[in-house]
């Protein structure tokens, strides 16, 4: 998953209201587009004891009354969470039979959960936490709202066919109220390289060529491919590329823009860009717009995932929505009951039940077990084939995919709030530092990505304050074998060194300004994301052939569909998006909602795999 888009897992405590409260803060640097949303979501109440813990110890450091005190407490300390109107809990749902189970209820899960209701399928959502929307959560503390993970939302504009969010919202009868930003980050790199990338296209550009005007027409060179791409992507209907009634029309309709995508689909960005552009310094600059894309530099990054989102940027732009980013699962989750569908809470699922080679239910930590005609798995891939199936029983399909890809490494997060005037006025909502050398980039607390919010929203914190969301690249191997007493050292040590260098590069008095601390690590990922080795996604093992490798929705396994980051197109809020609109589309044909013909699919799908053979 990249950093864009990177979340953490709602492993933080959550409190029922999600309203946001009156604010006296200086308004937002935007006006807020308001979207009338066709119904409110209604907070319920319940303690959950169980879920309660202290694998991460959390450090928290709190402001009060002029004293400075510290206190510890667990990360997952939860006394209330939101639960959806008309959903389940803990009641017992196994003795009904379902169109369709999701494992999972992060934006792919959910997104192919509520287009497969919206025409009429019975579907269960099998949630392992208390809230819906896996990495794309929030929490509350002491009048701070975070969103446990990234605050840069694509796909949610209000024209096109990539605002993806947008109409999987409007498919459930709900938009929501959200306020543009005006810069999608500000880098800060090596060498005092400091570009700030406009919403608007042609003022990025101006800017770019003016750090290197020597490389004008290269720069308009990659960008303008770029373009094409997205072009291309946008003018078309998204639906599942392994149906071949859409796809034949499509061509038919779009010859020009389908051969487009076709041509870029085995392309990286590395390779676009090399073609255009020769200064080291800006090639390594692609590298950095590539990474917080994908997590892997420009030749790894497949084209088409980079033209999604460095134009989408500029297009649609990025929007925030009012009250925080936990407001589209739960609007999401809210609208899939309202088309009689259902989602369980605290359902931890271990097992994909499997009769007579084919996928039938899914069997829950309780022994409860749901049937359903089909499964969908919005785990990651070492997740559904390792834990969920039997590794001893991995389709040859899957060797092959994890013989191409390696899981990306994880993250290590802080989220803090800090006192308002520790900012300088106009400060950006996004940033990317690194400071010293560009071989840093990839490396493990090489790279920070800071977002501030509440540079947007300012009623995500009390007056006076503002919160900031800080995520660098971590590895698990990082974290394993340490006692508890040097695991929680660790943090803090490493938390200090990356709080240190955000002082120094941007915010001078950064450190005395902190009113609230908490950081997670990757094993904070693996147990409350259920995500191996608390990975965000694929990572390619040398240099890939484009997206030809990815893996689709459907799955060697009769009845099994995967949906999310590691599957095509790969990691990002667009991405995940329409991984879950390709797969509801793919899912309800089989089902009988859709138009079908069995020989195209048995060609197309036999055809598509061939393909991935040759990457």
């Amino acid at each position: 998953m990249s950093i864009l888009n990177f979340g953490i897992s709602s492993l933080h405590s959550v409190i029922t209201n999600p309203m946001t409260k009156p604010s006296s803060n200086p308004r937002p640097r935007n006006g807020c587009k308001r979207i009338l949303c066709s119904h409110q979501l209604k907070p319920g109440n319940f303690s959950d004891p169980q879920i309660h813990g202290s694998e991460f110890g959390v450090n928290r450091v709190r402001r009060g009354r002029r004293t400075d005190h510290f206190r510890r407490k667990s990360a997952v300390d939860l006394a209330e969470a939101v639960e959806t109107e008309g959903s389940s809990t803990s009641g017992d749902s196994s003795s009904s039979f379902y169109d369709a189970i999701v494992i999972g209820s992060g934006i792919g899960g959910l997104v192919a959960a509520t287009q497969l209701a919206v025409k009429g399928a019975k579907v269960l959502v099998l949630e392992k936490y208390v809230i819906p929307g896996g990495s794309s959560g929030f929490y509350e503390r002491d009048g701070f709202k975070f969103d446990v993970g990234s605050s840069v939302m694509f796909g949610f504009s209000d024209k096109g066919n990539l605002n993806l969010i947008t109409q999987a919202l409007a498919a459930v009868g709900c938009r929501l109220p959200v306020i543009p930003d005006p810069t999608t980050v500000h880098f800060h790199l090596p060498n005092g390289l400091s570009v700030l990338v406009h919403k608007e296209y042609n003022e990025f550009i101006s800017e770019l060529v003016s750090k290197f005007p020597h490389e004008r027409e290269g720069i308009l060179g990659f960008y303008g491919v770029c373009w094409k791409i997205f072009n291309a992507l946008n003018s078309l209907e998204l639906k599942s590329l392994e149906e071949p009634i859409y796809l034949f029309g499509q061509f038919f309709k779009k010859p020009l823009e389908c051969l487009t995508l076709a041509y870029y689909l085995p392309q990286n960005a590395g390779n676009i860009a090399r073609k255009y552009i020769k200064d080291p310094e800006l090639l390594s600059f692609i590298d950095a717009e590539c990474f917080i894309v994908s997590t892997v530099n420009a030749m790894q990054t497949p084209m088409i995932n980079a033209s999604m989102v460095l134009c989408d940027r500029h297009f649609g732009g990025i929007n925030y929505p009012v009250g925080g980013v936990g407001e589209i699962a739960k609007s999401l989750a809210k609208g899939l009951v309202n088309k009689g569908s259902n989602i369980l809470y605290k359902a931890n699922a271990t097992n994909i039940i499997i009769e007579d080679e084919k996928a039938v239910g899914v069997k829950l930590s309780d022994g409860r077990k749901f049937y359903a005609k089909t499964v969908i798995s919005n785990a990651t891939r070492w997740d559904t084939f390792g834990k969920l199936l039997k590794k001893e029983d991995m389709p040859e399909e899957e060797k092959r995919f994890q013989k191409a890809y390696v899981k990306a490494p994880s993250f290590l997060s802080i989220h803090m709030a800090v006192k308002a005037d520790v900012l300088p006025p106009g400060t950006d909502c996004h940033h990317f530092v690194l400071e010293d050398d560009w071989k840093n980039l990839e490396d493990s607390y090489g790279s920070i990505f800071l977002s501030i919010p509440t540079v947007l929203d300012t009623s995500l914190a009390p007056e006076g304050n503002h919160i900031l969301h800080i995520f660098t690249v971590s590895s698990i191997e990082d974290w394993e074998g340490l006692s508890r007493k040097d695991y929680e050292a660790k943090k803090e040590l490493v938390a200090e060194k990356i709080i240190n260098r955000l002082e120094k590069k941007l915010f001078p008095g950064l450190k005395s300004s902190i009113v609230f601390k908490e950081v997670g690590t990757p094993k904070t990922h693996r147990r409350y994301l259920a995500r191996d080795s608390g990975t965000y996604g694929p990572m390619p093992r040398g240099i890939p052939k484009g997206l030809l490798a990815m893996p689709f929705n459907t799955t060697a396994i009769n009845g099994l569909y995967c949906v999310g980051d590691s599957c095509f197109p790969g990691q990002g809020v667009i991405a995940v998006a329409f991984s879950g609109v390709m797969c509801a589309h793919r899912v309800a044909a089989d089902l009988g909602y859709e138009k079908k013909n069995k020989v195209l699919d048995t060609g197309l799908l036999g055809l598509l795999g061939w393909f991935r053979t040759l990457a």
